[in-house]
């Protein structure tokens, strides 16, 4: 069936309407992906016992045979998957599946069938399982998802950068507040989401390849005098997982969920971006290039629709709804092990295939953005009652009682004052000179504080 059909007929929009743009998470996250990764593992479990001098049995394999192992796991096709499903539908076990194919596929290599027997040695399926999965969450957060939000990042640091100095009305409790610049609120998020992907490049994915219960018993059985705690360590980590000492059967998936919790941090400030552009964009503060072609509303010719934003908000929170599962579930398993994290772990792509599809709205939205400065500065002009802040703050400063209340009496539920209203009110104040002269200096659009400061240093 070509592409398109199959884009068409998929259930998933993420395998449908979207595919073009979660594309990049196949590698990482299909059926295909998760039997290559059980071959790659599978060969370096091999790979690993035949290195061991200790281990007399297995033959130990040249550079040559080292080399054919590894361009085995390199070159792991679709066909070759395909060939492994078929092997499943006689075992109806997906591990011992892979099991079986590797034997196959190596019973022609003299130098390499000798160790055959020893495939998949003293393993239960969830060494192979946790592994993998460790394997292709890691692949996937490295080389997929950090790149894009590093791209997100770079670009609000860029509009920070860019309107660290242009003035904007705060909004508390959607009513007009203390002025701030664009490029200072921009760089509010910015600062999050470093902070957090930071977090998540840091986090480790564990591992574990120590038998049925986590206690090598079978290992010990055949070699019993063997170091095989350390031996399963190096495997682990030469893999750039970290080794875990105890665990039951399975890998208790800690550390995946700490990789999901952390996602969804990431996430909820991206909705929160999402949502103030949106808003920004209603108000005016934004206009939003056109693209030659697109329409906006089906019925009103006139309309640019912020929809990357609302596909982008509408997207992160499926994403946090399949990931809070995950976060939720896959720490939690009866006695040494079910298999309710299996069906669930399978879903891994889903959940940031989701993100990955706001992520790419977000970036194609951020690229459609123009500042509308007549805008801005319009609003700051019809909200001279905002300085009313500084003229108390100086007021107490040098004495005078009641200079909240005095204030409020002046401005509060008045629909606003005007510049001329204000400066009557601080040419009266009892006062010195060159502080009342400071205060008549002030405008709506000069009271930023360091917010210029703060935008342009969001990158040192």
């Amino acid at each position: 069936m070509p592409e398109e059909s199959l884009a068409l007929t998929a259930i998933s929009p993420l395998d449908g309407r979207y595919h073009s743009k979660t594309k990049l998470l196949a590698p990482f996250f299909s059926e295909y992906a998760l039997i290559k990764h059980r071959v790659i593992v599978e060969i370096e479990w091999l790979k690993s016992l035949s290195l061991a001098n200790e281990l007399q049995e297995i033959q130990k394999l040249s550079k040559e045979s080292i080399a054919e192992l590894d361009a085995l796991g390199t070159n792991f096709s679709v066909d070759d998957a395909a060939a492994v499903k078929a092997i499943e539908r006689t075992t109806n076990h997906d591990v011992k599946a892979v099991e079986y194919w590797l034997r196959e596929a190596l019973k022609t290599k003299n130098g390499i069938t000798p160790t055959t027997p020893f495939i998949h040695f003293a393993c239960t399926s969830e060494d192979i399982n946790n592994l993998s999965y460790a394997l292709m969450l890691k692949g996937a957060r490295d080389k997929v998802i950090l790149p894009k939000l590093s791209s997100i990042i770079s670009t609000l640091s860029n509009l920070s950068i860019k309107y660290a100095g242009a003035p904007m009305l705060s909004r508390t409790h959607g009513q007009p507040a203390s002025p701030t610049t664009l490029g200072k609120e921009i760089a509010n998020v910015v600062f999050r989401l470093n902070r957090q992907k930071d977090s998540l490049a840091q986090l480790s994915l564990q591992g574990k390849m120590n038998g049925a219960v986590g206690n090598f018993n079978a290992h010990l059985s055949a070699y019993p005098d063997y170091d095989w705690e350390s031996h399963s360590n190096n495997l682990i980590q030469n893999l750039g997982l970290e080794a875990i000492p105890y665990t039951t059967q399975i890998e208790p998936h800690d550390g995946i969920a700490e990789i999901f919790d952390c996602l969804m941090r990431i996430n909820t400030i991206l909705i929160d971006l999402n949502r103030d552009l949106w808003a920004y964009i209603s108000i005016g503060y934004f206009k939003q290039k056109t693209i030659d072609g697109e329409v906006g509303s089906s019925t009103m010719p006139h309309k640019v629709n912020p929809i990357d934003f609302e596909n982008a908000e509408g997207n992160l929170g499926l994403a946090n709804s399949v990931l809070g599962h995950l976060s939720r579930k896959l720490p939690v398993s009866r006695w040494q092990r079910d298999l309710t994290d299996s069906t669930v772990l399978r879903n891994m792509g889903v959940g940031l295939g989701y993100g990955l599809l706001a992520y790419e709205s977000c970036i194609k939205g951020l690229s459609k953005l123009d500042i509308n400065l007549d805008k801005l500065e319009a609003d700051l002009e019809q909200c001279w009652d905002v300085l009313a802040e500084p003229v108390q703050t100086v007021m107490k400063k040098y004495g005078i009682e009641n200079a909240y209340e005095e204030l409020k009496k002046l401005t509060r539920g008045q629909g606003g004052i005007t510049k001329e209203d204000l400066h009557v009110f601080i040419r009266n104040l009892d006062i010195p000179k060159n502080a009342k002269k400071a205060l008549l200096e002030l405008t709506p659009h000069s009271y930023t504080g360091i917010a210029q400061k703060l935008a342009q240093n969001i990158n040192k």
